[in-house]
């Protein structure tokens, strides 16, 4: 059994924690990073998910980006503690995150991953939408929101806006 919750500040420390055990220090050299570095993720988006004993099993974030003049979500990045990969909270944590996304009115969230993954969330390939270098083209992902929403193109930019609750 998993809670989840949203992220707060004495969650940060095991969630770096976290993150630095599944991918490292060399996260940080990632292109998608340039676009994090001084934005603050989105607080009612980012979570955190505990088994009953309080414990971090793992955790998701949401930052706000720009395509061009439209706004759009970085999802990213989603960790599962290695001793709770396979349970589905990778899952659980981006449907759960998806869904309060669009329930927020967020039309467009990108990520950078691997589509055969992120398919069954609703994630498509975005060759449309450039993603600062050197990130791979096919692994620029898009889920939009609305059907009848216009197809978002063009380069993704820092959020220079405020900061988004």
């Amino acid at each position: 059994m998993f809670i989840l919750k949203p992220e707060a500040s004495e969650d940060v420390w095991e969630v770096e924690e976290l993150l630095d055990s599944a991918f490292g220090p060399s996260r940080y050299s990632l292109s998608s990073y340039s676009l994090r570095n001084g934005v603050l993720p989105v607080p009612s988006l980012s979570s955190v998910a505990r088994d009953e004993f309080g414990t971090l099993c793992g955790s998701i974030r949401f930052w706000p980006v720009k395509v061009e003049s439209e706004d759009a979500l970085l999802l990213g990045p989603v960790a599962v503690h290695p001793t709770r990969q396979g349970e589905g909270l990778g899952g659980l944590l981006i449907r759960s995150g998806v869904r309060r996304a669009e329930d927020s009115g967020w039309q467009n969230i990108l990520l950078v991953g691997d589509e055969p993954y992120y398919r069954r969330f609703g994630f498509s390939r975005a060759l449309q939408i450039a993603f600062p270098p050197p990130t791979d083209a096919n692994r620029v992902l898009l889920r939009r929101g609305k059907a009848e929403h216009a197809l978002i193109s063009g380069r993704v930019l820092k959020w220079t806006g405020d900061a988004v609750n």
